[in-house]
């Protein structure tokens, strides 16, 4: 990873990546920097050698390797609104003298309280609101833009799901770089909006945090379906057209309660022509339970994935698809 470790500020989940940018500092999002790296079981196996438990989220391990491989020196750790067990691991890391900054979304979507970790935020990385709105204002195109090769994927039909999810996952930090981001974005529209449409009859939703399945969406393609919607990713994209950053982090459904996000996939579901619904969820992760919810406000098929370690789908996994997938397409042919 060459990057000046001096600027680099780990990210534990998604948050007012605008404040750090207008900091002067860059920006890595570590469940990306874990998953894409070359050794992602490798990463997870270490954290498990240093005395991490097998029956915890891979993501947090993976997440703790990647800051001690790649020499992240600094974090911001999202320990309200993600993942419970993000606490525990900023003591870990405290303890090896990674500096680690606390932000914390409210409990209710509050705007007052939202501002107050914000500003604290703000502060503890000596940025000004003034740096932080231009910062806003800049990355508004890039953001258009992925809403674009969104539509490109359910209107336009010449979107794949991965790619779909690649671009929406990485807007998580920008790739780091929000002007490198953009070019490289630029340069798959401009070639996206020339393909002839995909014929997949097949059209699914991706609910739920991003897969740790290096796989899933090819495979998926190879059953005759295609992601034309993918939950969580496409919220960190920040799709909203707000006017300001607090209203625009008050509209991120992730961090508050389940029913925003069941909204959310409600309008997808009309808007997209859904025909069922992928929910994935992280082995040993809280979010299991709101399964229960997703099951009794959504009007679609539903299947539950359980993801663990990295890695290509299993053969159980697979199964399960294939069979849910043609159930799907019968329901189709039926109407």
């Amino acid at each position: 990873m060459s990057r000046d470790a001096t600027s680099l500020i780990g990210l534990t989940s998604t948050i007012p990546v605008e404040i750090v940018l207008a900091a002067g500092l860059t920006p890595v999002d570590l469940n990306n920097l874990f998953i894409t790296s070359e050794i992602p079981e490798d990463l997870v196996q270490q954290a498990e050698h240093e005395g991490f438990p097998h029956n915890l989220c891979c993501w947090i391990k993976g997440i703790y390797s990647a800051i001690l491989h790649y020499g992240v020196r600094r974090i911001i750790a999202v320990t309200g609104g993600d993942c419970s067990n993000t606490v525990a691991l900023s003591e870990v890391l405290g303890c090896k003298d990674i500096e680690v900054i606390p932000f914390r979304y409210p409990w209710a979507r509050s705007h007052s309280l939202l501002m107050e970790e914000m500003e604290t935020l703000r502060e503890r990385l000596s940025a000004s609101w003034d740096a932080v709105e231009r910062v806003r204002r800049r990355l508004g195109p890039i953001r258009s833009k992925l809403v674009e090769m969104d539509e490109l994927t359910y209107r336009g039909n010449v979107v794949t799901g991965e790619e779909n999810h690649l671009f929406l996952v990485g807007s998580s930090d920008f790739g780091s770089d929000p002007d490198s981001y953009e070019k490289m974005l630029d340069s798959f529209l401009s070639e996206a909006r020339e393909r002839e449409p995909l014929n997949q009859e097949v059209r699914l939703g991706f609910i739920g945090v991003p897969p740790i399945y290096t796989d899933f969406y090819r495979f998926i393609e190879t059953l005759g379906a295609r992601v034309v919607f993918n939950e969580v990713q496409r919220q960190f994209s920040m799709p909203f057209g707000e006017s300001d950053i607090a209203s625009q982090y008050l509209r991120y459904t992730y961090p508050y309660h389940v029913l925003g996000r069941i909204q959310d996939i409600q309008e997808a579901a009309q808007t997209r022509t859904l025909h069922g619904l992928v929910h994935y969820t992280q082995m040993f992760c809280f979010r299991q339970i709101q399964d229960i919810l997703m099951r009794q406000h959504l009007d679609l098929p539903i299947l539950t994935l359980e993801g663990d370690r990295p890695g290509v789908i299993d053969g159980r996994t697979a199964t399960r698809l294939e069979t849910f997938i043609e159930m799907v397409r019968e329901r189709i042919s039926c109407r």
